[in-house]
């Protein structure tokens, strides 16, 4: 089998303001790579405009019920499994609306399982446990922008569901863009300190870009008021007391009183300001929020 040759890739390329690295000192290597990863963010900003155009495709179908899946191999893979698993606790979305899938399974978030990379039907069994629908979205995530499984992945979802949204989050440019994704999101990182070792610029640039991606559908979806994150549970320590200050800067109450609120509320930070600032028991407030969609706003009349 021929190897295809992948020095053209962006990421792949050496660095010319690292060549020195086996010979600097420790503080050497922290300045050398701290300026490397301040390119990160120039990145992401150009990048702008195409990750806002994603997420408008990917907005109307996720509002009326649609999922986000991500998909992508070694470091790739668990970026999009880490962001899939932080938005349930931080927004209260039930697990399934945001889903990450690694090549090699659960295993190789621990392991590295590099190998199941190069097999482009390797997310077919899970793609088609999901029953992908108009109303889905499917981003590849993979830092050359040519890994097998992930282009497999957004193929195969194009093929069960062509409405489907789907996108490449890569950090180097191809000569064009498959048919098969629908928006190209490049993060021009440019060739990493370590050459190849795209667990540096890369991925940091790709956490940012699903943080960007996914906090902003949370946003729209109305899980979110000013900058609080009003969706949330209190279901420990750290959260009640989060839950906590958030009534209180909403409804000017004292701790103790925000907190009896709260559990007066069943936990539920918007049940809680609703119930306070209309007056209203808790079904009334739940009716309300419902009414209104969910949306804290609304539910205020705003």
């Amino acid at each position: 089998m021929t190897i295809p040759d992948r020095a053209h890739i962006a990421t792949e390329q050496r660095n010319p303001r690292t060549m020195d690295l086996h010979r600097l000192s420790v503080e050497g290597c922290v300045r050398a790579l701290c300026r490397e990863d301040a390119a990160v963010i120039t990145a992401i900003e150009r990048a702008g405009d195409a990750i806002a155009a994603f997420i408008r495709a990917v907005e109307p179908g996720f509002l009326a019920g649609g999922r986000l899946v991500y998909v992508g191999a070694g470091t790739s893979g668990r970026l999009g499994v880490l962001d899939s698993s932080e938005i349930p606790p931080t927004f209260h979305l039930p697990p399934g609306r945001i889903i990450g899938l690694i090549a090699g399974g659960d295993s190789a978030l621990r392991i590295s399982s590099e190998g199941k990379e190069d097999d482009p039907d390797g997310a077919r069994p899970d793609l088609s446990a999901l029953a992908l629908t108009d109303r889905d979205a499917v981003l590849g995530i993979a830092a050359g922008g040519t890994t097998p499984y992930v282009h497999g992945a957004l193929a195969f979802a194009k093929s069960c569901s062509p409405g489907c949204v789907t996108g490449l989050l890569s950090c180097s440019a191809l000569a064009s863009p498959a048919s098969h994704v629908d928006f190209p999101i490049v993060l021009d990182t440019g060739p990493e300190a370590l050459t190849g070792s795209t667990r540096m610029k890369a991925g940091t640039a790709t956490k940012l870009a699903l943080n960007t991606i996914s906090t902003t559908l949370m946003i729209r979806s109305g899980r979110v008021y000013e900058n609080l994150m009003v969706d949330m549970k209190a279901t420990n320590q750290k959260l009640r007391d989060r839950a906590a200050r958030i009534v209180s800067t909403l409804t000017a109450l004292p701790r103790e009183e925000a907190f009896a609120l709260l559990d007066r509320a069943g936990g539920a930070v918007k049940t809680a300001v609703v119930m306070h600032r209309m007056r209203l028991n808790r079904p009334e407030a739940e009716a309300r929020l419902e009414h209104a969609q969910g949306r804290l706003d609304r539910a205020l009349g705003e």
